[in-house]
């Protein structure tokens, strides 16, 4: 068997009226209603004044991202995915990309702390029902660590260049929560600009990653992990202010306080 080398181009259509490409979502959809994932996001998000229309049904839109986001979608374009061929047979409310794009560029940074809250409380409440972290009432895990992404759009707001060097990055902190049975998920997120220092922020983001992984059940011991960039009082302050031990990485050796 031969590819024929003639060809200039090859074009592929998804063209089957009753197919449905991400029929998996059906599963993860339900699962998110069932812990109450839309009416979190019906009750906390308010977006009010001359944002009002784009803020309309918080829910439709926050669960047409997420379904987005978890069928490969990474781009506000690329969440018109959940309206091809037969997926209307299967899910109601989507939204279009144009939609979806309003809605997010109406937050400010109160409503992102308003997605932050439904976070929490949605990740207790899929800790609560499934077993998503089994043993994190015994022993729990709590890593920070900050990333760059790199952003192709130079108009794109907080976007600089940062590392790697000549890209243009935003530099968000991510807390992870693990337990020794299970693998991390994401506790908490902040999105910060491009240049931003590691450390920026990082007491109160510890702070806070620690509120919810106790909201998420873990009453037992807490151990914050991180390196050398977070070495400073300010992070060793949050964990003692919330009861949890810290390991953390200075620049010659690991300091671990409880």
């Amino acid at each position: 068997m031969q590819s024929t080398h003639g060809l200039s181009a090859v074009s592929i259509a998804f063209d089957e009226p009753n197919l449905v490409a991400d029929a998996g979502l059906v599963s993860l959809v339900r699962m998110a209603e069932r812990v109450g994932l839309p009416g979190l996001a019906a009750d906390r998000v308010r977006i009010t004044g001359a944002a009002h229309s784009a803020g309309a049904n918080p829910a439709a839109k926050a669960m047409s991202l997420v379904a987005a986001m978890c069928a490969g979608a990474d781009s506000i374009d690329d969440t018109d995915r959940l309206r091809l061929r037969a997926m209307n047979k299967l899910f109601a409310g989507v939204r279009a990309p144009s939609i979806l794009g309003s809605f997010l560029r109406a937050f400010t940074h109160g409503h992102v702390r308003q997605l932050h809250a439904v976070h929490r409380e949605f990740l207790a409440r899929l800790t609560d029902s499934t077993p998503l972290l089994p043993g994190v009432g015994q022993v729990a895990f709590v890593d920070i660590d900050p990333t760059h992404r790199h952003v192709f759009r130079h108009a794109k707001q907080g976007t600089e260049v940062g590392r790697p060097k000549g890209q243009r990055t935003l530099h968000p902190i991510l807390a992870t929560l693990s337990t020794p049975l299970a693998r991390p998920v994401v506790a908490a997120v902040r999105l910060r600009r491009g240049k931003a220092a590691d450390a920026r922020g990082a007491g109160p983001f510890t702070g806070e990653a620690l509120a919810a992984a106790r909201q998420a059940g873990a009453t037992g011991t807490v151990v914050v992990r991180a390196d050398s960039q977070f070495y400073n009082a300010d992070v060793v302050a949050a964990c003692r202010r919330a009861g949890a031990a810290s390991s953390v990485l200075s620049r010659r050796f690991v300091v671990g306080l409880v």
